[in-house]
């Protein structure tokens, strides 16, 4: 060993060779280093890249169809069997979503198939337009009690205002405790088999409610946006002409499409028959189900209100002085929900009372109930509280009976419109509340 080498050793420095060993080695690692930085950030870019794309691909949905979810006492068994709904849309698209509810469930509820496809007529179906529903990957998905779930998008050309039908394969023995009663659309139920996507289905059962089904949502523009009608029995469209969508919520959404303006807008129906706004009865009452069926609505931006005449005739239809309500309860109530929808950045209109005299129960009007109906519509009228109001009872009441229906607008009850009536309503709806220039 050389003197110099030794002094280096003794000293802890390197001797010239060893140096150009260490400095190759020292360049490796900084080689190898910087590679693997580099790998890391194209990592974080390309994730980021994913997540972005996703989120553009995801960027806005807004629902096109919707039936608010009653629990039912009595409610009919499906065991093993292949429901088809059939559900009118309104906003068209090149991507849709289904939503389903076990929101009266008492235990889990087990989908073993779900099916989207565009109906051709009664339990038929284009079997070129079918498609596989799938929740997060998977065919099936198991709802827990009270919860939703909503299925992955999948292409599909589905235009506006069209009919399409949603199969729901239930492999359990399930009671439809989660329905929407007053359908108004013919619902089959098969024999017992899985016939999601079937061309046909042939039904040993035939209802008018929908079962589990609560929406159906559209991948649209950033400009979309939705309306949803909060009401009752009237908004349900009670007394018009099954399977004609002559709900004038329906009604409403054929003259929004027709007109450039505002045919971005879509009309989600949140009418429940019987309901009420401050006590349950037929369904949860309006203000226990109003984040849910409505300001929590994907893609919502205006709501139209139609509640009251039930809280103030019901307690007397069945003999219970404990729900009776008075007029400034209601006006309360009223303004709860306007407070509400405006902490959410919505626009919410209400619509007046309609007339109601002469419904063939016992009770279920008298002068003095009446009276509270004509002062919750004088205090819509005239309070300023709603953003809108739009006069449904002076466009229905038969003027030289206020309290009446007009007879040409009287499905028969004196107190549901007809479907002529219904179509009164829409055309009466100035669509200029609807358009927002800050959208």
């Amino acid at each position: 060993m050389s003197s110099l080498t030794q002094i280096l050793k003794c000293r802890g420095r390197t001797t010239p060779s060893e140096a150009g060993v260490a400095d190759v080695r020292s360049r490796r690692r900084s080689l190898a280093t910087g590679a693997a930085i580099l790998l890391a950030l194209s990592a974080i870019v390309f994730t980021t890249s994913v997540i972005a794309t996703e989120r553009r691909d995801d960027a806005h949905w807004v629902g096109t169809w919707s039936a608010s979810p009653q629990g039912v006492a009595a409610p009919i068994q499906i065991n093993g069997q292949t429901v088809r709904q059939i559900v009118h849309t309104t906003l068209g698209g090149e991507r849709v979503r289904v939503r389903f509810s076990n929101a009266y469930g008492t235990s889990g509820l087990v989908i073993g198939s779900a099916h989207v496809a565009i109906s051709t007529g009664g339990a038929s179906i284009s079997s070129g337009t079918d498609r596989v529903l799938k929740f997060n990957g998977s065919p099936t998905i198991t709802i827990p009690a009270g919860a939703l779930v909503v299925s992955d998008p999948v292409t599909f050309n589905m235009p506006a205002l069209s009919d399409l039908a949603v199969d729901l394969y239930l492999p359990e023995n399930v009671a439809a405790t989660t329905q929407h009663s007053v359908g108004l659309q013919t619902t089959y139920i098969s024999a017992s088999g899985d016939f999601t996507g079937a061309a046909a289905i042939e039904s040993t059962t035939t209802t008018q409610s929908y079962y589990f089904l609560t929406g159906v949502e559209v991948s649209a523009s950033n400009r979309a946006r939705a309306i949803v009608t909060l009401g009752d029995s009237v908004t349900d469209g009670f007394g018009s002409t099954p399977d004609t969508n002559q709900r004038w919520p329906n009604l409403l959404a054929e003259r929004l499409s027709s007109n450039w303006a505002t045919s971005r807008l879509t009309v989600l129906n949140a009418g429940v028959s019987g309901n009420r706004v401050l006590h349950d009865f037929v369904g949860t009452s309006a203000l226990a189900r109003l984040d849910r069926d409505t300001l929590v609505q994907t893609g919502v931006k205006y709501v139209i209100v139609g509640e009251g005449n039930n809280d103030f005739l019901i307690p007397g239809l069945i003999g219970n002085a404990a729900e009776v309500v008075t007029v400034a309860q209601m006006i309360q109530a009223h303004r709860q929900m306007i407070d509400r929808a405006h902490a959410m950045g919505l626009r919410i209109y209400g619509s007046t009372l309609t007339p109601v005299e002469g419904y063939p129960f016992p009770g279920f009007w008298t002068p003095d109930l009446e009276a509270k109906r004509q002062a919750v519509n004088h205090w819509i009228r005239t309070s300023r509280a709603y953003d809108a109001v739009i006069d449904f009872d002076m466009l229905l009441r038969d003027p030289s009976h206020p309290s009446r229906l007009l007879p040409a607008y009287d499905s028969g009850d004196h107190l549901h419109p007809n479907d002529g009536g219904y179509r009164t309503m829409a055309d009466a709806i100035d669509l200029s509340l609807f358009r927002d220039d800050e959208d």
